[in-house]
């Protein structure tokens, strides 16, 4: 019962930094990366899909993503997609490529964006430690219907404990990642 509570509990805490990496990955550095457009939906024929099912992302040079949609029919909703997107994106079209430069970030918006980083490591580390709770709150349990030992819950709370350490580690070395990323010029 206590490896695979332990199993069980690690898989949800990863699955929390795995999360996190994708929130942090939606907010822009001013340096361009494809995944920046995984999340923006193009109107195909009366149904929402994602931009990589009717269209080739890929990096024009650091600052400039390239869209090149496979039906020329596809180029203005496409466009259009990207501007309604919210992501403060500005394309333009030349033939049937889609330009997207990054704009410079200032200062400002940057001390703006790590704030946002912040409380996104905040909300993952609560995550991970509501999933310490909630496996500690088992092994209460297991305990009072004498399931397991006293030594067993307390061996295996101390190893609960270290992995919620462990965890929220990773989400620190994460944010301090992105910070840096943000703040480089």
């Amino acid at each position: 019962m206590i490896p695979e509570l332990r199993k069980t509990t690690e898989q949800k805490m990863q699955k929390s930094l795995d999360a996190l990496k994708s929130d942090l990955g939606k907010v822009r550095t001013g340096r361009a990366h494809t995944g920046l457009l995984d999340h923006v939906q193009v109107d195909y024929y009366g149904s929402p899909v994602p931009i990589a099912q009717v269209a080739n992302v890929t990096l024009v040079d650091s600052r400039t993503i390239g869209v090149q949609p496979w039906e020329k029919n596809m180029v203005g909703k496409v466009e259009k997609a990207i501007r309604d997107a919210d992501l403060g994106l500005n394309p333009a079209t030349q033939g049937d490529l889609i330009r997207v430069p990054m704009p410079m970030l200032t200062e400002e918006r940057r001390r703006e964006l790590i704030k946002v980083v912040k409380h996104e490591g905040e909300n993952a580390k609560v995550a991970i430690r509501n999933l310490r709770r909630d496996a500690n709150g088992t092994l209460k349990e297991a305990l009072k219907k004498k399931e397991v030992s006293e030594d067993d819950e307390r061996r295996a709370q101390d190893d609960i404990q270290k992995l919620t350490d462990r965890f929220v580690a990773e989400v620190d070395k994460m944010l301090t990642e992105k910070e840096k990323d943000l703040m480089a010029v």
